[in-house]
C-alpha cells in the first residue's frame, strides 16, 4: 500500500504540502519578529528547561506563544524535507540517509558530553539525526525521481537543517546578523521548495514549448533579480528594527530625502515611534530603509514593464503573460501594505502580510524565470512524458514492482 502510494502525482502533492508549511513557518517568523517576540523563550533547543514538546500549557501566553509556535511548526517543516528527500531519492538513499542520521546522533551525544556549552546544538543534531534515521528505514523501493530533482532534494534537506541551526544560535548568541541570515534563507529556501514542486507537477510537462522574446526573459530575470535584494533589504531593517526608521511616507520626515547630518539623526530619535526598538537609529538605518523604498519603486516598474512586454508578445492564455498579470498584482498589494506598515505604525498583522506577499513574489518571480529557461532550452517536438498508466501530463517515473 505504502508503495502504491509513492507515485509521481502524490509525490508533487506531497511537494506542494512542503511548500505550503514553509510558507506557513515564514508568516509565523514574520509574526514572532513583528510582535517582538524573537527572544521570549530564551533557551534553545529546550524551552524554559523543558523538551520543547512538553512545555507546560501555562507557559502558552503573549510572545512565547508566538515564539514556541514557530519553533513547533519549524520541526514539522524540518521532518516533511527530510522525507521528502528520501521520496525524489529513491530507495537508493536510504544507505545515505542512514549514515548521514548516524553521524548526526553520535555528533549531537559527542557535543553534550564533551562541549557542555554546546549541549543545545548538540541536542538539535541528536533530534534531527533521528528524523533522518526515521526516513531512512521507509523501505518502499521506489526509483529516484528524473533529473535533477534527487539533486534539489539534497540541497533542501541541508537547508532544513541549516536554517534550524541558525534560528537556534540566534537565540543562545543574541545575534541580529545571524536573524538577517535566518531570514534571507527562508526566503530561498521557500523558493527551492516550490521548484522542486513544479518540476513534480503535470503541468509542468504539459506546458506549452512556444519560444520567449529576449526582452520578456531579460525583464522578467531583472523584476526577480530586485524582488531578491528587496527581501534581503527587508530582512536587514526587520532585525536592525529599521522599519520606521523613516516615520512618513511618501515623503521622508517631510522632505523627498531625509537629512543624514548627526543633529538630524537625534532629532529622529527623539520622535521615534517603533514600539520594539532595541536602540536608536543610525545614519545607516535611515539609508537602509530608504534603499528599500527606491527598490520598491523600482520593482514596482520593472515588473509592471516584464507585463507590459508579456502583453504585448505572448498570445492569450499563454502562462507566462497570465503569470506576469497576476506578478504584477502581487507587486502592487506588496507596495501597499509597505506604506500601510508606515501608515500603522508597523501593525503586526499588516508587517507579517508584507512579508508573506514578499516571498509570494519572489516565488512568483522565480517560477516565472524557471518557465523561460525551460522554454529556451527544450525542442517544440520533444514529446510529453506519460506515467505508468500512460496518462499524459506526470513524470515518467513511478514505483517499482
Amino acid at each position: 500500500m505504502l508503495e502504491r502510494a509513492m507515485t509521481a502525482p502524490w509525490l508533487g502533492r506531497y511537494a506542494w504540502l512542503c511548500a505550503a508549511a514553509t510558507l506557513g513557518l515564514i508568516a509565523m517568523g514574520g509574526l514572532v519578529t513583528s510582535r517582538g517576540a524573537g527572544l521570549a523563550v530564551p533557551d534553545w533547543p529546550t524551552s524554559y528547561g523543558y523538551n520543547m514538546f512538553a512545555l507546560p500549557l501555562r507557559f502558552w501566553q503573549g510572545g512565547i506563544f508566538y515564539e514556541h509556535t514557530h519553533r513547533l511548526w519549524a520541526t514539522v517543516v524540518g521532518t516533511l524535507v527530510v522525507f521528502l528527500t528520501r521520496w525524489l531519492g529513491g530507495h537508493r538513499s536510504r544507505r545515505a540517509l542512514a549514515g548521514i542520521g548516524l553521524a548526526e546522533v553520535l555528533a549531537g551525544m559527542a557535543l553534550v558530553w564533551l562541549r557542555p556549552e554546546l549541549k543545545g546544538a548538540g541536542h538539535f543534531l541528536a533530534g534531527i539525526g533521528g528524523v533522518v534515521l526515521a526516513a531512512a528505514a521507509v523501505w518502499a523501493r521506489n526509483p529516484p525521481a528524473p533529473g535533477r530533482l534527487p539533486v534539489l532534494g539534497w540541497a533542501a534537506f541541508w537547508l532544513v537543517q541549516i536554517q534550524g541551526l541558525l534560528g537556534g544560535l540566534r537565540v543562545v548568541w543574541l545575534a541580529d546578523e545571524l536573524g538577517v541570515v535566518h531570514g534571507v534563507l527562508a526566503q530561498g529556501f521557500l523558493l527551492l521548495l516550490v521548484v522542486i514542486a513544479v518540476k513534480c507537477s503535470g503541468w509542468w510537462w504539459r506546458g506549452p514549448r512556444l519560444s520567449v522574446p529576449r526582452t520578456v526573459r531579460g525583464l522578467t530575470g531583472l523584476a526577480t533579480g530586485l524582488v531578491a535584494v528587496q527581501l534581503i533589504l527587508g530582512a536587514a531593517m526587520r532585525h536592525r528594527h529599521a522599519g520606521l526608521a523613516v516615520p512618513d511616507f511618501p515623503l521622508a520626515y517631510g522632505r523627498v530625502w531625509p537629512r543624514l547630518d548627526a543633529e538630524a539623526i537625534a532629532g529622529y530619535n527623539r520622535q521615534r515611534l517603533e514600539v520594539h526598538a532595541a536602540r536608536p537609529i543610525a545614519a545607516t538605518d535611515v539609508v537602509l530603509h530608504m534603499s528599500h523604498r527606491a527598490g520598491a519603486v523600482a520593482t514596482l516598474l520593472v515588473v509592471g514593464a516584464a507585463w507590459w512586454a508579456a502583453r504585448r508578445r505572448l498570445p492569450k492564455g499563454d502562462p507566462l503573460r497570465r503569470g506576469a498579470g497576476a506578478w504584477l498584482a502581487l507587486i502592487g498589494a506588496q507596495f501597499a501594505l509597505g506604506a500601510l506598515t508606515v501608515w500603522t505604525n508597523k501593525a503586526a498583522d499588516i508587517a507579517t502580510a508584507h512579508v508573506v506577499t514578499g516571498s509570494l513574489s519572489l516565488v512568483t518571480g522565480g517560477v516565472l524565470c524557471l518557465l523561460t529557461a525551460r522554454r529556451r532550452a527544450q525542442a517544440p517536438a520533444q514529446s510529453v512524458p506519460t506515467s505508468s498508466s500512460g496518462r499524459p501530463g506526470s513524470p515518467a517515473w513511478s514505483v517499482a514492482t
